[in-house]
């Protein structure tokens, strides 16, 4: 599986691709692998808004003059960033000298829909490398549980297909919400202020959770999982952000 790690300062045809003689770029050469923009508000706004047809198409097309390309690029992208310009917003053992205005344009880097294209947010603390860790799952018991929920999804749509890529009108018919669930979805998203995009993740995630739980049907602590998965980085930063 490839993993590509283009550096921030990398030009938008480096990453999408382009140039006068069309060539793929690091989004394609991550086809059916990884692409991870580390420091991923040092990007440009240009490039990281350019990355929302290729997120949503699975391709990108290139057109010049005398040619028109397209060039696979399903990938999944996993982005790295700063909670804050000087990078202390929220440590436990360093002070935050950034002013909220000075936040929300660094979060701001990132465009709303580019935000709305992704699954999870998540806001990291950092480790004290002098405390003993707490005990992980073992990757092998987390490929068993990937295996098993694969194949529950192959079961499902009698094809090799993910939740995140069956057409949603599929995903609804197989695996319907709850009138509870769906109430407690909206009225989060209305407080959240959630795209129809982000919505539609989150019930993705949530089937995704009870597939690799075992559960048949999405439950009602997989909605509340998947919505907290969504929220928590954003919302915990921006709570911080006005107390600063």
């Amino acid at each position: 599986m490839p993993f590509r790690h283009p550096h921030h300062s990398a030009s938008s045809v480096a990453i999408i691709g382009g140039g006068s003689a069309p060539r793929p770029g690091e989004i394609s050469l991550a086809h059916r692998g990884v692409l991870f923009l580390d420091e991923i508000a040092e990007f440009t706004k240009k490039t990281l808004d350019m990355l929302r047809q290729p997120l949503e198409t699975g391709a990108v097309t290139i057109s010049r003059a005398h040619s028109t390309v397209t060039y696979p690029s399903s990938f999944i992208l996993i982005g790295a960033m700063n909670p804050c310009p000087c990078g202390y917003l929220g440590s436990n053992s360093q002070y935050c000298t950034c002013y909220q205005k000075q936040i929300q344009s660094y979060r701001n880097r990132l465009s709303g829909p580019v935000y709305d294209r992704l699954d999870i947010l998540l806001s990291l603390q950092s480790v004290n490398l002098d405390q003993p860790s707490k005990k992980q799952e073992h990757s092998f018991d987390i490929q068993k549980r990937v295996e098993r929920a694969r194949k529950i999804q192959y079961q499902r749509y009698q094809t090799e297909i993910t939740n995140a890529k069956v057409p949603f009108e599929v995903l609804s018919q197989t695996s319907p919400l709850t009138s509870y669930q769906q109430k407690m979805l909206t009225n989060v998203a209305l407080k959240q202020n959630w795209s129809n995009r982000v919505q539609i993740k989150i019930i993705r995630l949530a089937r995704t959770i009870s597939d690799l739980a075992g559960d048949e049907e999405i439950t009602d602590t997989a909605i509340w999982e998947a919505m907290t998965l969504r929220r928590c980085g954003l919302h915990k930063q921006q709570s911080m952000a006005r107390e600063t």
